[in-house]
């Protein structure tokens, strides 16, 4: 969760930061590394750390941010159409190698769900539209946003009990995906968490005074709770199906890790300074641009080589792959000048 408001807010860039580096790793792991490191207890700690301070990061970060916009409705929604857009041609660009095998005979699997995968763009999107229509809500505000957050998982429960059974419902599984492997981030019941960071704006007058007296209580409470709890939330984290369809019990768990991690990051975005978090930070004030280039390169060579890799092989792609977005995110930040100098040229 983002803590107090500046010019640029350095927490929440450091998050963001941090979460796409995870989300390397994470998809490293689950894409190219041999089964039996998979299911190990190096595994395990990946896909943690490639779950909770992650995803929901990103969504939190993002509700925060769009309650702050002051972009006009139409304005927003339009934002969100064009990050749904951008998630249909990501998704053909990440699986451009594995299509392309498809269509040639080499590989013999069904191209639909590559191409419809739910990720985490999607949910952007759908979210932005979503917030935007809240945000026309002018009387009770918090108490309506409270009853949205709820209803989400009640929604989730009626159609957990009436759903169980579809099967290949593209359209459904941006919703709801239960029971559809390719619906990673349904907005069902992931739009909790924009929401989430949505309302925390709303609450951000009165609590940042307080935030900065008691930061370190803060993350110690939050902290404590976190470690109580650590074999449910690793469990849950640790697996796919469970994780991305996760209910109301995970998600609060995901709250109280999350405020106790942005409380982290507050205090060293405010005691620190260095070479280190600057480039985390830069990573995270690019962070779609860094999402889009390591899918773009992990997702093409993983149709070469799926679950193959050993761990030093894994850790040397992390790095270079880590390298080359590095790479893709700083020719893009300077498009507009390259472009200039070879009009100039």
């Amino acid at each position: 969760m983002t803590a107090i408001s500046f010019p640029r807010n350095r927490t929440a860039d450091l998050l963001k930061g941090v979460a796409v580096i995870l989300m390397i790793q994470v998809h490293l792991m689950e894409l190219f590394a041999h089964q039996d490191i998979h299911d190990s207890i190096v595994g395990k700690i990946s896909l943690f750390l490639g779950g909770i301070p992650a995803a929901p990061v990103f969504m939190l970060v993002m509700g925060y941010y769009v309650a702050k916009s002051k972009k006009t409705f139409a304005q927003s929604i339009i934002r969100g159409l064009k990050i749904i857009l951008l998630g249909f041609a990501l998704n053909i660009g990440l699986n451009l190698h594995l299509l392309i095998n498809i269509a040639t005979g080499i590989i013999d699997v069904y191209p639909l769900p590559y191409i419809f995968g739910v990720d985490i763009l999607f949910l952007a999107g759908l979210s932005i539209i979503g917030l935007s229509l809240l945000k026309l809500i002018r009387s009770y505000q918090l108490l309506f946003y409270s009853v949205v957050l709820v209803l989400i998982f009640i929604i989730q429960f009626v159609f957990k009990n009436r759903l169980d059974s579809y099967s290949e419902n593209y359209l459904l599984a941006f919703i709801y995906g239960e029971g559809t492997w390719w619906s990673y981030f349904p907005f069902i019941p992931w739009f909790a968490y924009p929401l989430t960071g949505f309302v925390f704006y709303k609450l951000e007058q009165n609590l940042s005074y307080f935030i900065q007296k008691n930061i370190i209580y803060i993350f110690v409470i939050y902290l404590i709770v976190v470690i109580l709890f650590i074999d449910y939330g690793s469990k849950i984290s640790t697996d796919l199906e469970l994780y991305y369809h996760h209910n109301y019990v995970f998600f609060i768990y995901t709250t109280f890790f999350l405020i106790a991690w942005s409380a982290m990051a507050y205090y060293l975005t405010g005691k620190y300074s260095n070479t280190i978090l600057n480039y985390i930070e830069w990573f995270g004030k690019n962070v779609t641009a860094a999402y889009v280039i390591q899918w773009l390169i992990i997702g093409n060579i993983a149709t070469a080589l799926y679950k193959t890799q050993d761990l030093m092989a894994i850790i040397l792609w992390f790095v270079s792959i880590l390298g080359a977005t590095s790479g893709g995110v700083w020719l893009w930040t300077k498009k507009d000048a390259l472009i200039r100098k070879i009009k100039l040229s």
